[in-house]
């Protein structure tokens, strides 16, 4: 071989090992992007006396109904409190950043007398933060009261914050009831109380500050049009929220408290500034008669919220189109039809919307969740899905009278195991 041929067959076994080395370097390169997008996209939970819209969707986007998550069994006398070790399990296995509705009374006041009803809740509180300090938990001020609320003292801090002398007196059940009977007796043997009275303040706060103190920064305040009865333009619903807002600067971990409330009229807006931070209100899910027990979302069905959410300035000062609000699985019981279609009833085949979930087979049920979160997403991308977790239910069951997502197990057999489907949906938005 001559020297030429020598040369040539070094540049060329140069060229070979430099294509080579190249094509490495942009297979590894592509191999890393590849792995960088398959990576869970890292979402961003900070804030500070306020909050931006990106942070509170990110919250809204991990949101849960997880009813009385925080009430063990000592104060309810039920069963369910047994698997609260799943529970905790299940939030940190989905990664769930907004526990909705995990404190509260639907009536049954006294039962705040019982020093463990705070106790047992703060410590629930303090373990599930210890694995994430993220997590933002929500207490409920309902549209409901009874006469036990007779035997619940007001503290000191109450009625310094109203101007009012400090007295050792119990709230007044009648006290807080609207002037013209509207709604007394709503409930049957209890009332919707009357925003406009003040005793029914004293209590609202009450409840909002002892919530507070606990660690909950978020709450849910029901049914405000009914508890504003008396209030259409808002007047005493603003003074009232503007004082919880100051108690949350001074006593919150976070010097903020997020407030929603089922908004029949889209919104709580005074001067064009949402006494909200976000809306909410139930899916409101439409049978499909010629398929029975099934159901779809669709824009303008009943009062359904979806393109509905009005615009304004939130509380923490950003202006808004549409306000970012949950839809939920609500549940209020059953029809007197159950099992029949009715597309002009807000009941679900007979049913309330977390019963009707309930009845459907497991497969349905997870199927159903993917569709209903990719659907809310392309037809109104200020809605946000709150996942079933943990709620009551009216149709006949062998679970305690809940509907709990848990994974079906030793630890959790009354799991209808929507757990996995959650994650997995909440992963994939996050790609």
């Amino acid at each position: 071989m001559n020297i030429h041929s020598i040369r040539d067959a070094w540049r060329l076994c140069c060229l070979v090992t430099m294509s080579l080395v190249v094509g490495l370097f942009f297979s590894e390169g592509q191999v890393h992007a590849a792995g960088t997008s398959s990576k869970t996209r890292q979402l961003d939970y900070h804030f500070d006396r306020t909050i931006s819209r990106e942070v509170l969707e990110n919250y809204l986007d991990r949101s849960v109904t997880m009813a009385y998550f925080l009430v063990t069994g000592k104060v309810e006398g039920n069963r369910e409190y047994l698997y609260r070790e799943d529970d905790i399990r299940l939030i940190r296995n989905i990664g769930a950043k907004f526990i909705g509705r995990a404190i509260y009374r639907w009536n049954g006041e006294d039962r705040l007398n019982d020093n463990s009803f705070w106790t047992d809740a703060k410590a629930l509180i303090d373990r599930v933060h210890a694995f994430d300090p993220d997590v933002i938990l929500q207490g409920c001020l309902f549209e409901t009261i009874s006469r036990r609320v007779n035997s619940v003292k007001i503290p000191s801090w109450v009625f310094t914050e109203f101007g009012l002398p400090v007295e050792d007196r119990t709230f007044s059940y009648e006290a807080m009831l609207n002037l013209d009977g509207k709604l007394v007796n709503h409930w049957g043997r209890s009332s919707v109380p009357d925003i406009t009275r003040l005793e029914t303040q004293l209590w609202f706060y009450y409840l909002a500050g002892s919530y507070i103190n606990l660690g909950c920064e978020a709450l849910h305040i029901g049914q405000v049009g009914l508890i504003g009865m008396a209030d259409p333009d808002l007047k005493e619903w603003s003074r009232l929220l503007t004082r919880i807002r100051a108690y949350a600067k001074t006593h919150a971990r976070r010097h903020l408290v997020l407030l929603d409330a089922h908004v029949p009229t889209w919104g709580m807006i005074v001067d064009g500034v949402s006494l909200l931070d976000f809306n909410s209100f139930p899916l409101r899910i439409k049978e499909v008669p010629e398929r029975p027990y099934e159901g779809v979302l669709e824009v303008n069905h009943l009062d359904a919220m979806f393109q509905k959410s009005k615009g304004c300035i939130s509380p923490s000062g950003w202006k808004s189109r549409s306000l970012p609000y949950l839809v939920e699985f609500d549940n209020y019981g059953r029809s007197r039809s159950p099992n029949v279609a009715d597309t002009k009833s807000i009941f679900v085949w007979g049913w309330d919307e977390v019963s009707w979930l309930s009845l459907q087979d497991e497969e349905y049920r997870n199927k159903w969740l993917e569709y209903a979160y990719k659907w809310i997403k392309e037809t109104d991308p200020n809605g946000h899905l709150q996942m079933p977790v943990s709620r009551m239910i009216t149709c006949p069951n062998d679970t305690f009278g809940s509907y709990r997502a848990n994974t079906r197990s030793p630890n959790c057999p009354i799991g209808y195991s929507q757990e996995e489907t959650i994650k997995e949906i909440w992963s994939n938005a996050s790609k």
